[in-house]
């Protein structure tokens, strides 16, 4: 449950016409919660914001691409997708083509922290500082954005996705507040928290405590521990609770596991997709282990009677010309391709 937070009504920021438009981003009202620490960055289509919030330690940013004709009718709304990234990435960085090509709704990407893991951590007193993820997207970006953009601020208009970290937020969110989304997206998430499925919970486990080296392992990446991004080290228990399923001791993992509540998005028709590669077959690849994930949450659908969409294109052989089946922006920039004209046809019959 996201604890309530005082929030603040702010007028719509002045609207901008096509003639003023040429490259500047537009001008934001802050309120929400939110303030501005720094001047938006970017074209007037593309562009993003730095802010701080008592909810989240430091600045964050959020990244905003708006259609191409987003200026030239100023009585014309979009919807809305709200992209979260993975860990340890930033918004400013989420650079695929996909994500600039719609003309038919606004993309919003939030910053998500390294390792915030899209939760309201249980441990606010750690080095880290205050981490109340849920509070920052939910209750400030979400009301923000509406009243700056032109937006269709209804749960029919919007849409949540994310890779790997951001698949886990992605179907966290629609979970928790089904009555803001209409449809949940999954690219190579870490959707299964269970203790069938323990090898991505010490993956978040890695990433709290600064577990480099074996985030590198299951990454099969190369990286250089003195210059981590997970750092402060926290500890294991600072998310979610212990993660050790002694005595029911993990019950806070598993009352968040995306895979044992699916029920929650069949009861709100709440539309579903999962995207995953296999990588390979190697146990030493991160999408080996997000593509158990994906069938397990697909066998708890099935069992369900769920209707949902499923895509595993293994090692990528026809998926675009992008991905080879392993967990990367390669594979992502394809599914993208795949899901973005998806989810303008549902919200154009919405």
């Amino acid at each position: 449950m996201v604890a309530a937070v005082a929030v603040a009504v702010v007028a719509p920021a002045a609207p901008v016409r096509a003639a003023d438009a040429a490259s500047a981003p537009p001008p934001f009202t802050y309120g929400f919660g939110l303030t501005e620490a720094r001047p938006a960055v970017g074209s007037a289509t593309n562009f993003h914001l730095t802010v701080t919030t008592p909810q989240v330690a430091g600045e964050q940013h959020i990244k905003i691409i708006l259609p191409s004709g987003y200026y030239d009718d100023p009585d014309r709304r979009y919807p809305v997708l709200y992209f979260l990234h993975g860990s340890p990435d930033d918004p400013v960085g989420q650079n695929y083509p996909a994500l600039t090509m719609s003309d038919d709704m606004i993309t919003v990407i939030p910053d998500g922290g390294a390792r915030g893991w899209y939760t309201n951590w249980l441990n606010q007193k750690t080095a880290a500082g205050a981490q109340n993820w849920e509070n920052f997207h939910l209750q400030q970006v979400i009301p923000f954005i509406d009243a700056n953009l032109r937006t269709v601020a209804a749960k029919k208009a919007r849409a949540v996705a994310g890779v790997s970290m951001g698949g886990f937020g992605a179907f966290h969110y629609a979970q928790i507040r089904p009555d803001l989304f209409s449809h949940t997206a999954s690219l190579s998430g870490d959707i299964d928290f269970s203790v069938r499925h323990m090898g991505l919970r010490m993956a978040v486990v890695a990433s709290l405590i600064d577990g480099e080296g074996a985030l590198c392992a299951l990454a099969s990446g190369t990286c250089d521990p003195n210059n981590s991004p997970y750092k402060p080290a926290v500890d294991s228990d600072a998310a979610f609770g212990s993660p050790y399923p002694v005595f029911n001791a993990d019950w806070r993992w598993n009352q968040v596991d995306p895979s044992q509540n699916m029920a929650k998005l069949a009861a709100a028709g709440i539309g579903v997709s999962i995207y995953t590669g296999d990588g390979g077959g190697a146990v030493n690849s991160l999408e080996f282990w997000v593509a158990g994930a994906a069938k397990n949450v697909k066998e708890a659908m099935d069992a369900l009677g769920m209707s949902y969409y499923y895509v595993n294109y293994g090692d990528g052989a026809g998926w675009g010309t992008r991905c080879d089946g392993h967990h990367n922006g390669g594979c992502w920039e394809e599914t993208l391709r795949d899901l973005i004209p998806r989810l303008e046809r549902e919200f154009s019959t919405a």
